[in-house]
């Protein structure tokens, strides 16, 4: 079934120069992908890539001068971007949770770890506080945090970042959402507190039958965590579908010349980078934005490459792949 569909999302940077001339970076440009309920979809790519813009335009948290100026965000049949603000902010938490980068800068250093997961749940469902802390309490425990009920009185600044890690998923499992965001999860933590904190999200996705979206730019994440993948590329998905495929068989150059750049490619000889710097949003190039940076460019690359249908739910947008 499904939970997510996101059609041809376009978000803009509009704002005005030092002559009062606008100025649009297109910084999303056509953002299309579904996620199914009860599946992982990693969404990969380099830094500005439009990653963890594609999630707070679909969530409603951009701020100016970032705009939507076209597309849809279809959740279980509503489109967000078109409900007004109420309606989102009631999603949001609820039915839909964000989980951030930074943990430590990320929760209230003015509250301690128990008011604010009794606060949230009580944001949004008619409970009382009794129950929203037994509710807490569980949802520490699930998240293997020793000594939950003890763990509640913490401040944020006592937490490691392991610690504070699990506190923020259990914030956003709260309310047990149906849509679980994870913005680069991981970052920060040492390689066996991610792998611990990666498991813990798979282990809830396969329990629940949730769906979830994981933004990293670890293609190792991705490989041993995901489902499927959509690799962006300078705001657009340039190749998506299931992850062993993709791997397996990747048709686009960039998803190629990203994967051959990963440390365990780069023992085998693969390329040292993607090709050059990443474009300019403001002076994107016509047709396909990766021709400048592309060994297989040619003159066609100066139109917008087709979506191809590889098979299996493998698309690759490109001239140079053939169904």
């Amino acid at each position: 079934m499904t939970l997510l569909s996101v059609e041809d999302l376009h978000t803009h940077f509009i704002s005005r120069d030092l002559d009062n001339q606008i100025r649009t970076a297109r910084a999303l440009n056509g953002v299309s992908f579904t996620l199914d309920a009860g599946r992982i979809l990693g969404l990969v790519g380099e830094t500005g890539a439009g990653k963890s813009l594609t999630a707070t335009s679909i969530m409603g948290l951009l701020r100016p001068p970032a705009r939507v100026v076209g597309g849809r965000a279809v959740f279980e049949g509503q489109d967000l971007l078109a409900l007004p603000d109420a309606q989102v902010n009631a999603l949001r938490g609820r039915d839909i949770s964000l989980v951030v980068q930074s943990p430590k800068s990320s929760l209230d250093p003015l509250s301690r770890i128990g008011d604010q997961l009794i606060r949230i749940h009580r944001a949004h469902r008619k409970v009382s506080e009794r129950a929203a802390r037994d509710r807490a309490v569980e949802m520490l425990a699930s998240l293997g945090i020793p000594d939950p009920a003890r763990r509640m009185a913490a401040w944020p600044h006592e937490l490691s970042g392991g610690m504070a890690q699990r506190v923020l998923i259990a914030l956003a499992l709260m309310n047990a959402p149906r849509l679980l965001i994870a913005d680069e999860p991981t970052t920060g933590l040492d390689v066996t507190v991610q792998a611990q904190i990666l498991d813990l999200l798979r282990d809830l996705v396969r329990r629940t039958g949730i769906g979830a979206m994981i933004i990293t730019h670890d293609l190792g994440v991705v490989a041993h965590y995901c489902d499927e993948m959509a690799v962006m590329y300078a705001g657009a998905i340039v190749e998506s579908g299931p992850v062993r495929q993709v791997f397996a068989r990747p048709a686009h150059p960039y998803t190629a010349n990203l994967i051959g750049a990963t440390p365990e490619r780069l023992q085998l000889g693969g390329p040292r980078s993607v090709g050059g710097p990443p474009p300019n949003l403001f002076r994107l190039p016509e047709g396909c934005a990766y021709r400048d940076r592309c060994p297989q460019a040619g003159p066609d690359c100066a139109q917008p490459p087709p979506d191809v249908a590889l098979g299996d739910g493998h698309i690759a947008r490109c001239h140079r792949v053939a169904a």
